[in-house]
Formats: structure tokens, sequence, C-alpha cells
């Protein structure tokens, strides 16, 4: 982390007394029309469930972009993992139809090509783009560019999330609801009792739609798939209906537009 951020503990209310998954939030009127922004707040655990002032805040000083995160303490092996519990915003909007071959800039997908999208559900990336790589890598392998702790489009101090930090996650000692708990309550029917706070950001598909939001969540992992690696790399899946975990060996096409989770280097 640069010496720019800013950290703040962050206490999430939520009351004791209430133990079911809910829908989202409840309707608000208002009787302007300018644009609010999104309060991520909303999609965090609450503090009965995972303790309080688990969540601090930091600030990337790329585009003054803040996020929530939280270091997650797992059953497996002991391990712990400080994680962004929101899917990374950051980059130009490229309307869907179109690949992120700008290799000058980082590039984003809004689902529906719909910024205010960007803004409550972050970004969604090709794989080239995630990793920061020549565009080409989608179409080709790129297998020697791939780094230990491979930063891609993540903020200074930061690493993009593997397999093994999703399952750290996924095995929190205060997660008692197996994959259900790592699905946010707003609008992704979990009980969030991980922390990690997945929402349904849905994906963008290889011809240029989109599709899923509130329905899934994916993921690329920094790594290609071994038997098709010039088109193909492992990738995390979460639904909102589905109670069956991700594996270890999904694999997708590079070209597809996915949410993208960051890590703290440690």
């Amino acid at each position: 982390m640069t010496s720019s951020s800013s950290v703040t503990p962050v206490s999430v209310p939520g009351s004791a007394s209430s133990s079911s998954r809910h829908s989202g939030p409840d309707p608000e009127s208002s009787s302007s029309s300018e644009y609010v922004p999104f309060d991520h707040s909303k999609t965090l655990a609450e503090d009965w469930r995972v303790g309080e002032n688990r969540y601090k805040q930091f600030t990337d000083p790329r585009n003054g972009r803040s996020y929530y995160y939280i270091t997650v303490y797992s059953v497996y092996k002991g391990y712990s993992v400080t994680v962004m519990a929101e899917h990374l915003n950051i980059g130009e909007m490229v309307l869907g139809k179109d690949d992120q071959k700008d290799d000058t800039k980082i590039e984003r997908y809004c689902y529906n090509n719909d910024t205010t999208k960007c803004d409550e559900y972050g970004g969604l990336y090709q794989w080239a783009e995630m990793m920061q790589l020549p565009s080409r890598c989608n179409t080709e392998s790129c297998s020697d560019l791939i780094q230990p702790n491979h930063r891609g489009i993540c903020p200074e101090g930061w690493r993009l999330m593997t397999y093994t930090d999703f399952y750290i996650a996924w095995h929190a000692e205060t997660n008692e609801y197996g994959i259900e708990g790592v699905r946010s309550a707003y609008l992704f029917n979990g009980y969030n009792s991980s922390g990690l706070s997945l929402t349904g950001a849905g994906m963008r598909n290889a011809k240029g739609g989109f599709s899923g939001l509130y329905e899934k969540t994916a993921w690329f992992r920094p790594k290609e798939y071994e038997d098709d690696k010039d088109i193909r790399v492992h990738h995390g899946l979460v639904c909102a209906k589905n109670e069956s975990s991700p594996q270890q060996n999904h694999r997708e096409l590079k070209t597809k537009g996915f949410s993208v989770r960051c890590v703290k280097l440690e």
C-alpha cells in the first residue's frame, strides 16, 4: 500500500436478533434525479457475524476510489488472507461488443454498458486486461509473463486473488454456511459469514453480451489452463442458487469479462 492510501476501521451495523438472509436494501424515494454513488457498506457482513471493526477501508491513489477489505482467519492450516470485500472498479469503459485491446490504458466493461453498474458491482475484465499483459495474450499463451504474486490491475501493494486465497477465505473461522457464506446477503442469497461479500456482478460473454446480474459472479485466476492455454485460463464461479463449491480446475475463455478481487501483499 502506498503512503498516500488511507486506512479506516469500519463498524458495520447489524441486528444480533436476525439470522436470516435478505434480498437487499429497503426501497428509497428521492425527489432528485442526481445519481448517488452506491454505498458498498450494504454488501458487507454484519458485526455480529464476523466481529466488530473487521472491515477497514483504503483509497486507491490511481483514481481516488475507496474499497472495503477484511482479514479472514481460516480453519485451513491456520492461514489468513487480507482480501478486498468489493470487486475492483478501475479503467475507461469500453462497449461490451469490443475487446479490451488498447494496451496503453486500463479498460473495463460495465454491465449492460451502464457505468452505474460498475459503481455498484465493479468492472468486468478480459484475462489479459486483468493481468496487465498485451491483449494478444487473450489468444496466445503468455505463461512466461505470469509472475509470482502477480499484481495485474490491482493497486500497488495488492495482487490478484488465487484459488488458495479463495479457499482460505471460504474456510473462514466464522463461516458455518459453506459456499453460501461467501455470498453477500445483498441481492445474492448469501449469509456472508466469511465476510468475503461476493456480489452477483454477472459477466460479459465472449460475443459481447451480458448475463447473470444478481445470479452469478466469476473471476479469472492468474493461471493459464495447461491443455488449452492459448485461449483458456482457470477461473472461479459462484452462483446465487448453487450450493456446490468452485472447483480448482474450472476453465474459461480469456475473452470473457469477469470481476476482479485483489489480495493484500503481506
